[in-house]
C-alpha cells in the first residue's frame, strides 16, 4: 500500500467538505421508488440538517426476484430532486457503461458487492469524481484500501471510504458495524471515513445509537437510508448531539400522525393500497415510540389493510389526546 499522506484529504462536494474535520450528513431511500417519494424525503432530510442526498437507482440484490432499481429514470428522479432542493446527490454505479447516466450525478457510490470489482475502480478512476467506496461485507481494511488505490492510480484522488458493517456468526442484526474500523482507517490512510448505520444494523431503532456512537469514534460523516424516511426528525436529533447541545423534543404527537398520514395518501396515490398500509404500519409504529399507550394500538396498526383502518386509527390517536388534554 501506499503510504499514508501526512495531511487528511478533504472531499469537497457541492459546497459540501467531507473529511479534515468536516462532518457531513448523507440520506436518502435506500430505493428511488417515484418522484413523490424522492422529493418528499429529500426536503425532509434536507430540513432535518442532511447536506447531501442519496438515493439508489441500480439497486444490486441478492435475489433475481427483488426489486432492482428504476435505473436510468431513477437517476432522472434524483436529478429532480437535486434541482428542486439544492442537494448534492449520491447514488451507485453497477456497470461502467452506465457511467454517461451519471455525468450529473455528484457522488457515484460503489457498494459492498463491487468493492473488488477492479475494471469498474479503474475506470471510475479516470473521471474525477468524488467516489464513495464501501467496504464489501467480508473485507479486510487493507483490501478496502487496495481498492481505493485502484482508483487513485488513474488520478482521482476523491475518494470517501465507508464502513456498512461486515459478515459475522451474529443474526440479530442485518451485518455486525465494525466501528473500529474508523480511527484504523484514519491511522492508515489520509482519506476521509464515513458510517453507514442503517444497512450494518437493518434496524431502524438503532441506527440513532451507531450514528451517535460513529460520530463518537470520529467518522467523517453519516450515510443514512432506513432511519430517514421512517423518522424525519432524527437528523436534527444527531446534529444536535454531535454540536452537544439539548436534544431537541420531537414535535407534538398529533403533528407526528398528521405526517404519517400525509406519507399514507402520497403512498397510496403513488403505489397503491397494499403497498401503502405496509408502509402506514411502519410510520404509525415509528411515530409512537415513547408514548405511554401505544402498546394498545400496537396490535392494530400491525394489521392495517385498508384505508379505512389508518383513518380510524389516526382517529382514535386524536380522541386519545384529546380526552387526555395534549
Amino acid at each position: 500500500m501506499q503510504p499514508k499522506i501526512p495531511s487528511d484529504t478533504v472531499v469537497e462536494v457541492g459546497g459540501v467538505k467531507i473529511g479534515g474535520g468536516h462532518f457531513a450528513m448523507i440520506a436518502g431511500p435506500c430505493s428511488v421508488e417515484s418522484r413523490e417519494q424522492i422529493i418528499t424525503v429529500a426536503r425532509a432530510v434536507q430540513a432535518s440538517g442532511a447536506k447531501l442526498l442519496r438515493g439508489g437507482a441500480f439497486k444490486p440484490r441478492t435475489s433475481p426476484y427483488d426489486f432492482q432499481g428504476l435505473k436510468a429514470e431513477g437517476i432522472e428522479l434524483l436529478l429532480e430532486a437535486k434541482k428542486a432542493t439544492g442537494m448534492p446527490i449520491v447514488s451507485e454505479i453497477m456497470n461502467a457503461n452506465d457511467l454517461p447516466l451519471f455525468e450529473e450525478v455528484d457522488v457515484i457510490q460503489v457498494g459492498a458487492r463491487n468493492m473488488q470489482n477492479f475494471d469498474l475502480l479503474k475506470e471510475l478512476g479516470r473521471t474525477g469524481k468524488a467516489i464513495l467506496l464501501k467496504r464489501g461485507l467480508a473485507n479486510t481494511l487493507k483490501e478496502l484500501l487496495l481498492s481505493a488505490e485502484n482508483i487513485m492510480i488513474g488520478g482521482n484522488a476523491r475518494i470517501i471510504l465507508c464502513e456498512r458493517g461486515i459478515r459475522t456468526f451474529e443474526t440479530h442484526t442485518r451485518n455486525t458495524l465494525d466501528l473500529s474500523a474508523v480511527p484504523a482507517l484514519h491511522e492508515l490512510t489520509h482519506l476521509p471515513v464515513v458510517v453507514d448505520p442503517s444497512h450494518a444494523t437493518g434496524q431502524a431503532r438503532l441506527v440513532e445509537p451507531m450514528a451517535l456512537a460513529a460520530a463518537a469514534c470520529g467518522a467523517d460523516g453519516l450515510m443514512v437510508g432506513r432511519g430517514c424516511f421512517g423518522d424525519p426528525w432524527l437528523f436534527a436529533q444527531l446534529r444536535a448531539a454531535l454540536a452537544g447541545e439539548e436534544n431537541p423534543a420531537r414535535p407534538p404527537l398529533a403533528a407526528r400522525i398528521g405526517v404519517a398520514e400525509e406519507q399514507f395518501a402520497l403512498a397510496m396515490a403513488d403505489k397503491g393500497e397494499h403497498i401503502a398500509c405496509l408502509e402506514a404500519r411502519k410510520y404509525f409504529s415509528w411515530y409512537l415510540r415513547g408514548v405511554p399507550y401505544s402498546n394498545y394500538y400496537k396490535e392494530r396498526i400491525s394489521k392495517i389493510s385498508s384505508a379505512e383502518e389508518v383513518r380510524r386509527i389516526a382517529a382514535g390517536i386524536r380522541r386519545d389526546l384529546h380526552d387526555a388534554g395534549e
